[in-house]
């Protein structure tokens, strides 16, 4: 038996997932939107599968979708790449991941990870052989620090992994938070997996900045991408994959014995809406971050001190000030049995000294769900007082 999956617990959302289940709960915990996605990007998947290939398309993607995104990033971040030798599609990011730890750790490599961080990175890294060097950042502000890099980046340092937006802690790094981080990858002469699955998912006029296209950065840097995130389909999991041609050979490699391929009407179907005009993009933020003001401004009303929420779906909530006298995890679960409404402890994202103050809530939702969630929590603070 493999003894690090043997010991895994099970992921903190499946078990607050069954817990909205078992208690007939809203689930603002996991982060899926209520909305079923664009429907003219569905329907180019349904027309790709009743009229177009569905046999095994190219490992590496089908030319059309390696075109498209190379031309999105191209528009979007004036970052110029070739479709042919530096793009790949995965089954999801979550594969692009894996692929990326697989094929760059060797036994003993050392890798930096940033906590809170989603839950697939250390086991994946210590699969690969790799140990986790963790840098913990906290609220308010989860910013990166001279004195913590360089307490962690040393001459066995492989690969960092950064995920930018930052799940859960909502936040879209700055410029200058990148550029040192990038002066430590060429210091140490480090490959970047930047997990950027949230790029699209950012707010008030913020940009997303992406590593690669950071000075020094295009040639040790592995850009990460999400289909579903893009457009709001979770479960399709078609992922992106950019890296320079020596880097991309070897994820392709890795790639191969994972999941080999992606459905070939999904991926025509992302082609065709990696190509929609700008106003898609815009419009797609503009009504998160209405659901986000709208969830934000009900909470503020009833008591919970809610952090800011800069990108992703989600906005964190601090405990703190309320004078529970209990913990993130025991809160949630306290909440999704009596008042009915599953949010996310982030407590669950760090391996050590956790944060045991913020609660993750998604915002991904219908005003109706959004508003009921509410009337609940509502509850849920005058019973605390």
């Amino acid at each position: 038996m493999n003894p690090i999956f043997a010991n895994l617990p099970v992921t903190v959302f499946e078990v607050m997932s069954q817990l909205a289940r078992d208690h007939n709960a809203i689930n603002l915990g996991q982060g899926f939107p209520d909305d079923p996605g664009p429907e003219d990007v569905r329907r180019k998947a349904a027309e790709a599968s009743i009229d177009g290939y569905n046999q095994y398309p190219s490992m590496m993607g089908l030319p059309e979708l390696r075109e498209a995104i190379a031309a999105h990033y191209e528009h979007w971040h004036k970052l110029s790449l070739d479709p042919l030798t530096e793009v790949m599609v995965t089954s999801g990011a979550t594969e692009a991941i894996a692929g990326a730890l697989f094929g760059l750790i060797e036994p003993g490599d050392e890798v930096v990870v940033f906590a809170p961080a989603y839950d697939a990175y250390l086991p994946l890294i210590r699969r690969a052989g790799g140990i986790p060097r963790l840098v913990r950042l906290q609220p308010p502000g989860w910013r990166l620090t001279e004195e913590a890099l360089r307490g962690v980046f040393n001459a066995k340092t492989k690969l960092v992994i950064f995920n930018n937006p930052l799940n859960p802690a909502a936040i879209v790094y700055p410029r200058e938070d990148l550029a040192l981080l990038a002066r430590f990858c060429q210091e140490f002469d480090v490959i970047a997996v930047c997990d950027e699955v949230w790029e699209h998912v950012v707010f008030d006029g913020r940009e997303h900045i992406p590593l690669i296209a950071m000075p020094g950065m295009r040639d040790r840097t592995v850009k990460i991408g999400s289909a579903g995130k893009i457009f709001s389909l979770t479960g399709w999991k078609v992922g992106f994959v950019c890296a320079a041609p020596p880097i991309l050979r070897v994820l392709a490699k890795s790639h191969q014995f994972l999941t080999f391929t992606t459905p070939p009407n999904l991926q025509s179907a992302v082609a065709y809406g990696l190509a929609k005009s700008d106003d898609y993009f815009l419009g797609m933020r503009t009504e998160l971050a209405r659901s986000r003001d709208r969830l934000t401004k009900g909470l503020a009303e009833i008591g919970f001190p809610v952090l800011p929420s800069q990108g992703t779906y989600f906005l964190n909530v601090d405990l703190k000030p309320l004078g529970l006298n209990e913990t993130d995890e025991a809160f949630c679960k306290r909440l999704v049995a009596e008042y009915k409404v599953a949010g996310i402890p982030v407590s669950a994202f760090y391996e050590e000294e956790p944060v045991t103050s913020v609660v993750r809530f998604c915002f991904a939702k219908k005003d109706d769900t959004i508003d009921r969630a509410l009337e609940r929590l509502s509850r849920a603070v005058r019973g605390a007082r």
